[in-house]
């Protein structure tokens, strides 16, 4: 029920907004590939799956192509490494030693101007693939992976993207894949965040947590509603 839910949302809308389909970055994980298998449900044949490597582990790409495989979508690979890389260096030609959330920050960024140029190129709807859990806590790139047209997982809980990949019949070897955002090599969503989905799902839902684990998820939550704001703007007394 919840996925033909979704399925006719996506339908409606991009009919309602005249636009020939959708555009999403494939990842390679677990998010992404539930988030290509709806669009393709909703309008078959017109959604188009982008792989965006920059500096990234080549398994993703391979996970992403089998995704594409057992889905049936149209896939084209576009690497960002050499764009990425004269970025960097002219910027930190003024920053020498930049931080490494600084220059991790640049990748989702670069995905979403490839995304959107593919969007407006073919009259097509950037999908974003951010879970309930991530929006919570701000787990993701303001004005990179956090902007899209329509995002279809935000209400979803991660255990919820897991039970719609099987019912999908999502690549178990996706399915099981440990979440990662790959932003650095070895990086994990879990690792970076400090808490397992799991603790994240149980804390969203009102289940008492240790309280180094409470706060940690609450500093995050906080801290992170800027993301979801509208730069401000000065208004004259």
């Amino acid at each position: 029920k919840k996925i033909d839910g979704l399925v006719n949302w996506l339908r409606e809308y991009n009919e309602k907004t005249n636009s020939d389909g959708f555009v999403l970055g494939l990842s390679g994980g677990i998010d992404s590939a539930l988030a290509v298998a709806l669009c393709e449900r909703a309008t078959p044949g017109k959604t188009m799956a982008v792989i965006l490597p920059c500096h990234s582990d080549e398994q993703d790409a391979l996970d992403a192509y089998l995704v594409a495989e057992e889905i049936g979508v149209k896939v084209l690979e576009v690497n960002l490494d050499q764009i990425f890389d004269l970025f960097v260096n002219e910027l930190t030609v003024h920053c020498a030693e930049p931080n490494r959330m600084s220059l991790a920050n640049i990748k989702p960024r670069l995905r979403m101007a490839a995304l959107y140029f593919y969007a407006n190129a073919f009259n097509k709807l950037v999908i974003g693939t951010g879970n309930r859990d991530e929006r919570y806590v701000g787990y993701f790139t303001k004005w990179g992976d956090g902007a899209a047209d329509l995002m279809p997982l935000a209400h979803l809980s991660k255990q919820e993207v897991y039970e719609m990949s099987r019912h999908l019949e999502i690549p178990i070897k996706v399915i099981e894949k440990e979440p990662s955002a790959g932003l650095w090599a070895n990086q994990t969503d879990e690792q970076e965040m400090g808490f397992t989905y799991k603790q994240l799902d149980k804390y969203i839902e009102g289940v008492e947590l240790p309280e180094d684990i409470a706060e940690n998820i609450k500093s995050m939550h906080n801290n992170s509603r800027h993301k979801f704001r509208m730069p401000p703007t000065y208004k004259e007394e």
